[in-house]
């Protein structure tokens, strides 16, 4: 019997018809175009897509063009795809364990290029990164979802349900219609289920809420119907891949050099910091660019949800993350568990991602009182609403224990103008038995200025009893700091490592830092070609 001929799909029918790139939008927006008005590319697993943001009479489009396949390319993909499940046996280890996923997903990517390569040998190097990417995204990933969370303008990404485009939320333009439609509901529980595994949870009716994470570190929240009545929904917020660090603060007017200099003279002197601020205002994000201020002979605590933050190598880290119940409602780790478990560590530094309850904070000032230096993120829109929040239900903080506090740093967002800044940063005074903030700086909107309000009550005597510095020491201090800051701003040295090696140098060997700043020498930190480079070539999204 003769063996069948195998037919090669015609090359040329098997290329993308990029002319159809622009066919989604069309289909899930009406509205009237009124032109591009930003283009940019993203790179998943080697596959390039564009975006472009279009301007439309009532809004912005976020246009994500993913080049469309034939049917021919999606039945050879398939044959490709069951090869590869087939020929690898992906176990728990390799879901739950990045680095285990990473190997993993290096393998199929170059078990797929080798049998694309033979299917379709004349492919070319664009075609074949695309479809190689697409298969990694289809197996491992998300779909399509993959490109947004992989952009590094968008900070929310929100699939409401199959009965509406996904949303998103730019760095720039804020809020975004999408023209990406997930089909099926059952595709979103589909996804919903994927992350689920990863963490080692699971989702279903009994259990219809998720917090996760995915292998990126974003932070997931998934809700089935019927608790989200419109149909399931994803909300996916973004972990920053390049974090913010204080100079990157400090040149988007996040916050004043003065301010920076302050917290870092707070933090190497072990004072204890409440973060407030509300909803997405940026208080992770200043915690995280503050830690770095840490001498890297002190160990460090951190407590949270969902791992946010992002530290540079040279610090002595434990993060601690917690664990919702399995669906018997067995196997919680609380963050209270792990609060009262880091007192055990012999830490000298604990990081709590966020007070919530009366226990939580019970322990952690208990914490305070011990010697122990806190750093705490809460929400409260100014320091007399922090006051407020910490003294009545559900934290129900007595009031002589808020003398624990030595700086109270409120952040806001301006959601109108799309920007982040430190509305102020007070300590508690004691007048009688009240308990009113003194706002040591604070921000003025007119003009986009951080003045210094008022003289300090405490906190300098704080700093000079603990430490035993006198005035004239203080403010010498605090110029060495800031004119360190002001080296790092003025040779534009601000990525997380590059940093982290300044304030390690700083701690280990003062004199030769400021030699090195005094003449402006910068080859100690950028000291191998690697740092160098990193430093010439490294942007970050601008946070106004």
């Amino acid at each position: 019997m003769k063996k069948k001929k195998e037919t090669k799909p015609n090359l040329k029918k098997e290329k993308l018809d990029r002319a159809s790139e622009n066919q989604e939008s069309k289909k899930t927006n009406n509205k009237t175009p009124l032109g591009i008005v930003e283009t940019y590319e993203i790179e998943v697993d080697r596959a390039i897509v564009k975006v472009h943001i279009e301007k439309q009479t009532y809004g912005h489009l976020y246009q994500l063009n993913v080049p469309q396949i034939n049917i021919a390319t999606a039945s050879l993909l398939d044959e490709v795809r069951t090869n590869l499940v087939s020929a690898t046996t992906i176990g728990m280890k390799e879901i739950i364990d990045p680095n285990a996923f990473k190997k993993i997903k290096t393998i199929f990517m170059k078990d797929a290029e080798d049998l694309l390569k033979e299917k379709l040998p004349t492919l070319d190097l664009g075609m074949m990164k695309f479809l190689v990417g697409k298969l990694m995204q289809d197996m491992l990933g998300l779909g399509e979802i993959e490109f947004l969370v992989n952009d590094p303008n968008l900070e929310e990404i929100v699939l409401p349900s199959s009965k509406e485009p996904i949303r998103v939320y730019h760095k720039k333009y804020g809020w975004l219609k999408t023209n990406i439609t997930i089909e099926k509901e059952e595709d979103i529980i589909n996804y919903s289920n994927i992350i689920a595994r990863r963490v080692g949870r699971q989702i279903n009716v009994l259990a219809p809420l998720l917090d996760a994470h995915l292998i990126s570190g974003d932070r997931v929240n998934s809700i089935l119907y019927p608790i989200s009545t419109k149909g399931n929904t994803i909300t996916i917020r973004k972990f920053a891949r390049d974090p913010f660090t204080i100079i990157d603060l400090i040149n988007n007017k996040t916050i004043s050099l003065d301010m920076a200099v302050l917290v870092w003279l707070a933090i190497e002197y072990e004072m204890n910091i409440l973060i407030s601020g509300g909803t997405a205002s940026g208080k992770t994000v200043l915690l995280n660019a503050c830690m770095p201020f840490i001498p890297p002979n002190h160990r460090i605590i951190s407590v949270e949800d969902t791992r946010e933050l992002t530290l540079p190598e040279f610090l002595y880290w434990c993060p601690l993350v917690t664990r919702s119940p399995n669906p018997e409602g067995k196997g919680e780790v609380s963050m209270l568990d792990l609060l009262v478990n880091s007192l055990r560590m012999r830490p000298d530094r604990i990081v709590l991602g966020e007070m919530r309850r009366e226990e939580e904070a019970r322990v952690m000032f208990e914490a305070m009182h011990t010697g122990h230096s806190v750093y705490a993120t809460l929400h409260a829109n100014s320091s007399a609403e922090t006051i407020s929040r910490l003294t009545n239900p559900p934290l129900n903080v007595p009031q002589n224990l808020l003398n624990a506090v030595n700086l109270n740093i409120v952040v806001f967002r301006d959601r109108r103008k799309g920007v982040r800044r430190i509305l102020h940063i007070s300590e508690f005074e004691f007048t009688g038995e009240k308990i009113t903030p003194n706002i040591l700086y604070r921000w003025i909107p007119e003009g986009d200025q951080m003045i210094k309000h008022s003289e300090s009550s405490r906190f300098f005597e704080d700093i000079s009893r603990n430490t035993g510095m006198s005035n004239n020491e203080i403010e010498k201090n605090l110029k060495e700091k800031k004119d360190v800051l002001l080296w790092l701003i003025k040779n534009k040295i601000r990525a997380l490592e590059s940093f982290g090696k300044t304030m390690n140098l700083y701690y280990s060997n003062k004199e030769e830092l400021l030699k090195d700043v005094s003449n402006n020498n910068i080859k100690r930190i950028l000291k191998t070609e690697e740092d160098s480079k990193e430093q010439k070539i490294s942007t970050h999204p601008k946070q106004n």
